[in-house]
């Protein structure tokens, strides 16, 4: 039964595209309206077209399709801007795009694991086809929605990084300037002596200085790409310091300061959050093993006055 529902399933859905394929059907796009009026060559097909890098045959017949359901899903899904600021507070080359084929890509290897577990049902003797396409459907929805949690799982370990930083590199900065170092070479002075999170962004604002960027400019882009108010008065203060001439080493030392208080703060209420999954062990594990060690001689003590 499985397998002639399998086969009409896929009949059917022949069917349906070539219906809807026809030209009484299909709708027209602008493109395919105006292509003839723009120039006489037709539009070649997206199989044959230019790759600028190298591929697979597999992966040339797939991309098309894979770009497809990337425009779709990103209609569908949406949360551009968000993903964009994710994808942009990690400091890396990855794009919306590259993000949207990983989560086509997660969404088929959750779909495929569904359909595995579908036939697992069936090899244990449920064979229903409702069953198996439900599966099919909730491994999609799950790969699809554990990319986009993985990357904010990232995020937030990028930006813990940075805050744990923070203080340490706020303070190095305010030492070399004090000592008489200009911002930039303050700036590589720190990217010199650290190694982290928030030093490779510091390397990344100096590289866009040695390409030609003023300072200030760097900065602004830096703080644009940041989630963190901390950083962002952070770049701001220099930006600030190096327009006006500012001082520059008190302003580091305060946020330095401040940072540090926020993160007594944040652990504080961490441990407020999880004073009841605190109390787990202390109820279900320490009190009924003290309670079991206060019993047990005395249960000894009966079952021999007993025996």
């Amino acid at each position: 039964m499985l397998v002639g529902v399998l086969l009409g399933f896929l009949a059917g859905g022949g069917l349906l595209v070539s219906v809807l394929a026809v030209p009484p059907l299909r709708r027209v796009r602008l493109a395919d309206r105006i292509a003839p009026y723009l120039g006489e060559s037709a539009r070649p097909s997206r199989l044959l077209g230019e790759h600028s890098g190298p591929g697979t045959a597999l992966a040339r017949l797939t991309g098309p399709v894979l770009r497809d359901l990337v425009r779709r899903m990103d209609r569908v899904v949406g949360g551009r801007t968000s993903v964009q600021r994710r994808l942009s507070g990690l400091d890396g080359t990855e794009t919306v795009e590259d993000f949207r084929v990983e989560q086509v890509i997660w969404g088929a290897l959750g779909l495929i694991g569904g359909l595995l577990l579908g036939g697992v049902a069936v090899i244990a003797g449920r064979s229903n086809p409702v069953l198996i396409a439900a599966l099919g459907v909730l491994g999609g929805v799950a790969g699809v929605l554990g990319r986009d949690y993985w990357l904010s799982r990232q995020a937030k370990r990028h930006d813990a990084e940075m805050l744990a930083e923070f203080p340490v590199v706020a303070e190095m900065l305010a030492l070399a300037v004090t000592a008489g170092e200009g911002l930039a070479g303050a700036m590589e002075r720190v990217c010199r002596l650290a190694d982290g999170t928030l030093a490779r962004q510091l390397t990344s604002i100096l590289s866009d200085t040695r390409s030609g960027t003023p300072l200030i400019e760097a900065l602004t882009r830096a703080r644009d790409r940041t989630r963190l108010d901390p950083l962002v008065r952070f770049l701001d203060g220099m930006a600030v310091a190096s327009e006006r001439g500012t001082p520059l080493a008190g302003v580091l030392r305060a946020q330095a300061a401040d940072v540090r208080a926020l993160g007594k703060r944040q652990l504080l209420e961490s441990g407020g959050r999880k004073e009841v999954a605190m109390m787990i062990p202390v109820v279900f594990l320490v009190l009924p093993t003290t309670i079991l060690f206060a019993m047990f001689p005395g249960l000894i003590a009966i079952t021999t006055v007993a025996g």
